[in-house]
């Protein structure tokens, strides 16, 4: 049974190679009811008032915000467990609801290590064509100081956060981008009312023919990004949910300008071939596009050839 008591930052972190996610268990225990939270003056240790009033109009989400989003400054951020954890960031699960009312809404809370982390190992070929203004911070992220891990922790963090929101407003199947503070980015928690996060598509017993709509889908998501001249840059089945037969694409700190960045090519044909491998391994049957013919595809959508 899952256990939704706070949990602190202090938990062993796992590396994202091998990433560690909560299990999901038939009748588990569901949320604590909103009647049970002490959301008054005295709020619970490691609670806070809502964020929403600290981030400026451009480091919120697409207007109009979505109904299901609670926007009042009365409300309170619940936290109620570790969604993942990795190297990089670590993903909670928050309530954010208005005291002694029915408002109430599920987040996702991806927090991005700080500058006292050993950060993102790998992120050298992703940063490729972002650079900032400032020659002093360029030079301090390359030589990852503090400050320049600080620096690139934040880059990658508004990275996410931008392209989510474009994709988002393109009318791609993303998570909604709530809102950025520093290096916390807010999202629509893809999962059920009880907190039952959307399995990932490599979670999913699908084979054969039933993974023709979810192919497409695929499919579909990708070319939306090759068009907007972007790569996910790390696409596998782990970071595509299938909730309710809709596929959501997830984690995109690494999203890559296929023009800017000279090995742009590279991560546009790997997203394809990784997620390809994974259809084909399970026997994929039919479908818009056959796997083999996606690269060729993505590279055309991007302008590349």
């Amino acid at each position: 049974m899952r256990d939704f008591t706070s949990r602190r930052r202090g938990k062993r972190r796992f590396d994202d190679d091998e990433p560690s996610y909560d299990k999901r268990h038939p009748g588990r225990a569901q949320l604590p009811s909103e009647d049970a939270l002490d959301a008054v003056d005295g709020l619970p240790e490691g609670d806070r008032w809502s964020t929403w009033d600290q981030s400026t109009a451009g480091q919120r989400g697409p207007r109009p915000h979505p109904d299901w989003l609670v926007t009042a400054l009365a409300a309170v951020d619940t936290e109620l467990g570790v969604l993942k954890t990795g190297k990089e960031a670590d993903v909670f699960l928050l309530r954010r609801g208005v005291p002694d009312t029915g408002e109430s809404c599920l987040l996702a809370a991806k927090r991005y290590r700080g500058a006292e982390h050993r950060l993102f190992h790998r992120d050298a070929g992703y940063l490729e064509g972002r650079r900032v203004k400032e020659s002093r911070t360029n030079r301090a992220m390359a030589n990852r100081t503090a400050f320049g891990r600080q620096m690139v922790a934040g880059q990658w963090a508004d990275a996410e956060f931008g392209a989510l929101c474009r994709l988002y407003e393109a009318g791609a199947p993303v998570p909604y981008p709530v809102q950025i503070l520093g290096t916390e980015v807010l999202l629509e928690f893809i999962g059920d009312d009880d907190g039952t996060a959307a399995p990932r598509l490599a979670e999913t017993r699908t084979r054969g023919a039933e993974l023709v709509p979810l192919w497409d889908q695929v499919v579909e998501m990708l070319v939306t990004l090759a068009r907007f001249g972007l790569a996910h840059g790390d696409l596998s089945a782990y970071n595509l949910l299938v909730h309710r037969g809709r596929v959501v694409m997830i984690d995109l700190p690494q999203v890559v300008d296929v023009v800017a960045n000279p090995r742009g090519a590279h991560f546009l044909e790997r997203d394809a071939l990784n997620v390809g491998k994974w259809f084909t391994g399970h026997d994929l049957t039919g479908g818009t596009v056959a796997p083999d013919e996606l690269p060729a595809l993505l590279r055309k959508e991007a302008g590349l050839d």
